[in-house]
């Protein structure tokens, strides 16, 4: 899917698994600058529960949340680069 009016395509910035519950991944992904972020709870049913996670999607903005932490946009902004400099949208990370 490409970024259309009502999309915007945000990059993945954080993986990380949950605390509160089991076979839970957060996926984390970032607008260009930082400032938004869209996130996706992915539950694995079991280990040969196999989804791809791309470098990039694209979003519906009225999903975003903001970041508010100076500190966390410029690591997301940084992280951001550095994912669609060596990566193509769709490519399984």
């Amino acid at each position: 899917m490409s970024a259309t009016e009502e999309s915007v395509r945000v990059w993945l910035v954080e993986r990380t698994y949950s605390d509160d519950e089991q076979n839970l991944i957060i996926l984390t992904y970032a607008t260009p600058d930082g400032e938004q972020y869209f996130r996706k709870e992915r539950a694995l049913t079991s280990f040969s529960d196999v989804r791809e996670t791309t470098a990039a999607v694209d979003a519906d903005p009225d999903n975003f949340g903001s970041v508010d932490d100076p500190d966390l946009q410029a690591q997301y902004e940084a992280e951001v680069t550095r994912m669609a400099e060596k990566h193509d949208p769709d490519d399984a990370i």
